[in-house]
């Protein structure tokens, strides 16, 4: 660093390098605003997490920790931040302070009076720096030699030794001859370390709160029976387990009642089963416990079956809810009755109900979340129409879908020559069991140019980049180094109702 500046010095500072040292200060300052906003959130999960009474009591070591890194942190930032209004001072103060735009910002000898000579400054700094770096560690009980040391942001590393600074000092190296403006951007880069690496220090505090819990890696219903009506001797059965479960750790289940039993209990899941005796409503209970990390939870759980001479049933064909927009196909018997007099219906709702290919079948659709109650009636010579069953199901939203441009989403980097080619944005649907298609009907699209001020946000409408003439002119220009941002991403699908879609971010390499 000291040689190029020494090679600035020689080209007397122009205003081209000036001008790149403002940039990037301006780039910095941004970056450190929204490592704050993260910071913040994170913070005031600790707080939240001190407000309830089952997590006060492990979470309050760690919070205490974290809010002393964060008065440090405050503290080092306000103390570089002091330093720079000093040397602006020193070198003739602000020409417009209101833009931040300083009045000699080339100035070579400000730095160096105050920092190197003079009052000595750069060895406070790299004092205050070091004692910081040195707390961040000990907070966590950590050494200069462990993998946190390494990958800490904040490093103070003395500079090589050079025939200008033969002692490789690290004052002389960062400050002497320094332009004012790059002092200022250098003191915004080592802000920027601090918070960093307070971030990434709060992170593990909040980790250890939680790394003796036990991690749920999967998550299903809890005591749902495969059947809630049957006939005597029909075979009964029945998941029990915790609404999220590990499956390399089984709990503990206890059943009483209803005639069955645990049958086994593997990946997290206790298999209950049992023969169908006696008419009428059939409950089960027990209680389900596991070590949550050395204490022992336990859960009380119920769930009933009815058992008759005749019953009815209904399958959902998808999954366990009906989706707004789309067809659900759902399968209904009864048994002891002729499929071509069994008739479904969802009183007090908005439900069209429309026969499928086969007897039994159904597809369904709604415009209303909530819950709704599926009736399953049969003809009867004697009593006309009788309700033999009956379910009650959830309304939903279809999820959203995800943004992508050319099969990706969120953040990539992608080639020139390759984002010249996509047309534009699709909605794409994952995981999702039912054929529906999202139509992208705007978006906000930001052209950022390697050290150039962005250009944007400009509105789109519908999904291709060949709808705004400009969008498609910045696409084609486009080289490695500048940055293309998708945001505000409107979509629609077979609902109607509009979404808001995840922004994507698009480095060109």
């Amino acid at each position: 660093m000291y040689l190029v500046l020494t090679a600035l010095l020689a080209l007397n500072v122009s205003n081209e390098i000036l001008a790149a040292f403002r940039t990037i200060n301006k780039s910095i300052a941004s970056s450190n605003i929204s490592i704050d906003d993260k910071n913040a959130s994170k913070y005031q999960i600790f707080k939240d997490n001190m407000n309830e009474p089952a997590l006060k009591e492990k979470t309050e070591p760690f919070f205490n920790t974290a809010m002393q890194v964060q008065k440090d942190s405050k503290n080092l930032v306000e103390f570089l931040e002091n330093w720079k209004l000093k040397v602006i001072k020193k070198s003739g103060g602000w020409k417009d302070s209101l833009i931040g735009e300083i009045d000699n910002e080339g100035d070579l000898h400000a730095s160096t009076d105050l920092l190197v000579e003079g009052e000595k400054g750069g060895e406070q700094i790299k004092k205050r720096l070091q004692e910081y770096r040195a707390s961040l560690l000990k907070s966590l009980n950590e050494t200069e030699t462990s993998s946190l040391a390494k990958a800490l942001p904040l490093k103070i590393e003395n500079p090589r030794a050079s025939d200008a600074n033969p002692r490789g000092d690290w004052t002389m190296g960062n400050f002497y001859n320094m332009p004012v403006i790059a002092t200022v951007t250098l003191m915004s880069k080592f802000q920027n370390d601090i918070k960093n690496s307070e971030a990434m220090i709060i992170d593990r505090l909040f980790d250890k709160i939680h790394e003796k819990e036990v991690k749920f890696d999967d998550f299903k219903a809890v005591a749902i029976p495969k059947q809630n009506y049957l006939l005597e001797g029909q075979k009964i059965e029945a998941d029990i387990l915790l609404a999220a479960y590990k499956t390399t750790l089984n709990p503990t289940v206890s059943a009483a009642g209803g005639g069955g039993h645990i049958a086994k209990i593997e990946q997290g899941v206790a298999h209950w089963e049992g023969v169908a005796s006696g008419k009428g409503l059939q409950t089960v209970s027990g209680k389900i416990s596991l070590d949550m990390g050395g204490k022992v939870e336990t859960r009380e759980y119920k769930f009933e079956y009815m058992v008759g001479s005749t019953g009815a049933s209904m399958q959902l064909d998808k999954m366990n809810v009906f989706y707004i927009g789309v067809p659900n196909p759902v399968t209904v018997s009864a048994a002891g009755y002729s499929m071509e007099d069994i008739e479904l219906s969802i009183p007090g709702s908005d439900a069209v109900i429309a026969k499928g290919d086969a007897l039994g079948k159904y597809n369904i659709m709604l415009k209303k979340q909530g819950n709704v109650m599926a009736v399953i009636n049969a003809r009867t010579k004697d009593q006309g129409l009788k309700q033999v069953g009956s379910q009650e199901i959830r309304v939903k939203m279809i999820p959203d879908p995800v943004a992508e441009v050319g099969g990706r989403g969120g953040s990539f980097m992608e080639p020139s020559n390759r984002m010249k080619v996509y047309p534009g944005i699709n909605a794409a649907m994952k995981n999702f069991d039912f054929n529906v298609k999202f139509l992208v009907t705007s978006f906000d699209f930001t052209y950022l140019q390697k050290r150039q001020d962005p250009v944007g946000p400009i509105t789109v409408s519908g999904p291709m980049f060949s709808s705004n003439k400009q969008v498609s002119d910045l696409i084609a220009k486009c080289k490695p180094g500048d940055k293309i941002f998708l945001e505000n991403i409107k979509a629609r699908g077979p609902d109607g109702v509009p979404r808001t879609l995840n922004a994507i971010i698009i480095t060109i390499q």
